[in-house]
């Protein structure tokens, strides 16, 4: 007796049989009820790319206020003082951090101090051949000035003699120098005659003598 065979079951239902939606269908669920803004993230990264593709740095808003002159831009942080511990630029107006030079600074304390003339006196002591002519440079030479007083020693007593009659022309060729009223009267010495007192008990004479005149 042959035993029967089993009858083959039926072929399932596939995925593929089970219904489908529509594309419409699919395509209406899909797609939003308004159209896309591009705005925030989106304009942002669309400027990107544009630069990017321009072969330029991406504008930011702050570097457009500098290139534009905005005042709220860099030249406004520089005026605010910038962050802290960043170093930030003078301006184009005077500052106190602005470089000087020595000679303003030597100026300034010449005039609180008044040494004006008194800097002057001492250029003139250093041009004194040159002011009053080398023959009368070579034979005298300035000792001090004070009060308008300058006071002038000859090597010769016939120089001081020569020097007293000259006077009142060197009173104005200084003046020109110096400036009007700068020098009121020259003082003529003679030459220091040497000195032969020696010791304690010496006594002083009269006073020195022009020996070599």
């Amino acid at each position: 007796m042959t035993p029967e065979t089993p009858p083959s079951p039926e072929p399932s239902e596939t995925p593929y049989d089970a219904e489908q939606p529509e594309v419409d269908e699919v395509a209406a669920r899909t797609e939003p009820d308004e159209p896309h803004d591009a705005s925030g993230l989106d304009l942002a990264r669309a400027a990107a790319r544009a630069a990017a593709a321009a072969g330029g740095p991406v504008a930011t808003p702050r570097k457009a206020k500098r290139r534009s002159g905005d005042p709220g831009g860099f030249a406004d942080t520089a005026r605010r003082g910038g962050r802290r511990g960043e170093t930030t630029l003078s301006g184009p107006g005077p500052d106190r951090r602005d470089p000087r030079t020595v000679e303003a600074d030597v100026r300034r304390l010449v005039a609180q101090r008044g040494w004006d003339a008194d800097l002057r006196v001492h250029a003139v002591f250093a041009r004194w051949a040159e002011i009053v002519g080398d023959e009368i440079g070579e034979h005298c030479r300035p000792e001090s000035y004070v009060d308008g007083r300058l006071v002038v020693r000859t090597d010769a007593t016939a120089w001081a003699t020569q020097l007293r009659l000259l006077a009142p022309s060197l009173v104005k060729r200084l003046n020109d120098e110096l400036g009007h009223g700068s020098v009121a009267a020259i003082e003529v010495l003679g030459p220091q005659a040497p000195s032969w007192s020696k010791g304690r008990r010496s006594v002083r004479g009269r006073g020195p003598r022009d020996t070599y005149g």
